[in-house]
């Protein structure tokens, strides 16, 4: 009789649990992979390769990293591949990070 009332325990904090973690954060996490196409401020447009575009908005929380370092937000160019995860609402995505694509070598040119 009493392991019935501990199984009903159980159950029943598994139950109230599941939909707190639910409550997380109102949008769905999403990835964007792009070229940023302008910066307004801690605001960033970020065009696809099937051309579309997402705004990525950053704050004080999103980490920023290129390869194993972390990097300032003013690192960030136009022109610049990353991708950017966080919650999206409204088309919007609320970065909880940023990833910038290695800087590309510069060209060298062969002489003759």
């Amino acid at each position: 009789m009493s392991s019935r009332k501990w199984i009903a325990g159980v159950v029943v904090a598994v139950a109230l649990m599941v939909p707190a973690t639910g409550r997380a954060h109102d949008g769905h996490d999403k990835t964007v992979l792009g070229t940023i196409s302008s910066i307004d401020g801690s605001n960033i447009m970020v065009k696809t390769a099937d051309g579309k575009s997402t705004m990525v908005m950053l704050d004080a929380k999103t980490q920023i990293t290129q390869g194993k370092t972390t990097v300032d937000v003013k690192t960030l160019k136009v022109g610049d591949r990353i991708a950017a995860s966080g919650p999206e609402e409204k088309n919007m995505i609320q970065a909880e990070t940023v990833k910038l694509a290695a800087a590309t070598p510069a060209k060298t040119t062969a002489k003759k």
